[in-house]
């Protein structure tokens, strides 16, 4: 006869196998020759997605339809982030020179130019809002600094904060705009962004981008294709950062890392993700779902240990602040839900 915590341990790992098996991947739309990486799920029934040549989505019946909002004069536009608050309202930010952020306040019907910067190096990674309309973009480096906006007004206007920003950065350390989520932020405004290449760091900021830290991140690194491509947070102290090597995604060597302590110090996990990782999310505080064109893996226990749900490759996970929908989105137009 099993002792009591045996039988105990025994349940909770059916239970993480038996929701393993159980994840099904299913692909809700296909029509658009496009590569998306940025997502964004306002609710159950609303998601909103961009990507390369200028395509911009939304779903309004938990991606059964999709209306193609392209904003127009942007075909060749690569929108690797998007940030929605509702059904009508949104914003895309574009990687690459010149940088742009759109705004819509319409459902996508139209766009307005919100902000751009024309300078030939310049390149935003991505932005992070928090409920009250704060939102804070990144990009990388230009001699030493990093391209830091700030917005109070759920980016209808930005304010250039690269001053706060003392650190000087790596030369050849820079950001991922693999899927929107190399920056993250909580609801009360603690902001951390990621970087890799020649250095992998985090940068947190506690007070909305005033004042920012700056962690060493013990993830794979030293080329221009390592490094954390998605950092999350369940709580201000206990995160996960996900990445590798994108040129060998199969690799799983150091491609995720775990923190309980905002992102000073990182550990290991037991087991890690199958590959190459560029998007991470906590669904609670012990199941995640980390995603890249490696697959998708799902995890039980905090982070710690990984199982495989999904071979397709994905660049993007995302799932509302308030609701239970997962939708992936990947190249050639994938658009998917995943069902646990």
């Amino acid at each position: 006869m099993k002792p009591l915590f045996l039988i105990f341990i025994t349940h909770i790992l059916f239970l993480g196998h038996l929701n393993a098996q159980q994840a099904t991947i299913k692909l809700v739309n296909q029509e658009r020759n496009s590569s998306y990486r940025g997502l964004s799920v306002v609710d159950d029934t609303t998601v909103w997605v961009s990507g390369s040549n200028g395509t911009v989505g939304l779903s309004t019946d938990a991606g059964k339809n999709w209306q193609w909002v392209n904003p127009i004069g942007y075909e060749k536009t690569d929108f690797r982030d998007i940030e929605a608050f509702d059904e009508n309202e949104a914003l895309i930010i574009s990687a690459g020179s010149p940088a742009i952020i759109l705004s819509t306040h319409d459902g996508g019907r139209s766009w307005k130019e919100v902000f751009i910067d024309k300078r030939p190096e310049i390149f935003y990674d991505g932005f992070a809002f928090t409920p009250k309309g704060v939102g804070i973009a990144f990009g990388d480096a230009i001699q030493g600094k990093m391209p830091l906006l700030k917005s109070i007004d759920f980016g209808r206007s930005w304010k250039d904060i690269s001053a706060n920003m003392h650190f000087t950065i790596t030369e050849g350390e820079a950001g991922f705009a693999a899927s929107g989520t190399s920056i993250y932020c909580d609801n009360k405004g603690t902001y951390w962004i990621a970087t890799g290449g020649t250095a992998a760091n985090i940068y947190s900021s506690k007070d909305q981008g005033d004042t920012w830290q700056r962690y060493s991140c013990p993830i794979i690194q030293g080329k221009n294709s390592t490094g954390p491509f998605s950092v999350a947070f369940y709580s201000s102290k206990t995160g996960i950062v996900v990445g590798g090597d994108y040129k060998e995604d199969k690799n799983k060597e150091k491609n995720s890392l775990l923190t309980n302590d905002g992102g000073k110090t990182w550990f290991a996990p037991e087991t890690a993700p199958a590959g190459f990782k560029s998007a991470v999310i906590y669904l609670s505080k012990k199941q995640l779902i980390s995603t890249g064109t490696s697959g998708t893996d799902l995890s039980n226990d905090g982070g710690k240990n990984w199982t495989s749900i999904g071979k397709e490759s994905f660049n993007a996970v995302q799932k509302p602040k308030k609701g239970r929908a997962i939708f992936l989105v990947g190249d050639k137009g994938k658009i998917a839900n995943l069902a646990l």
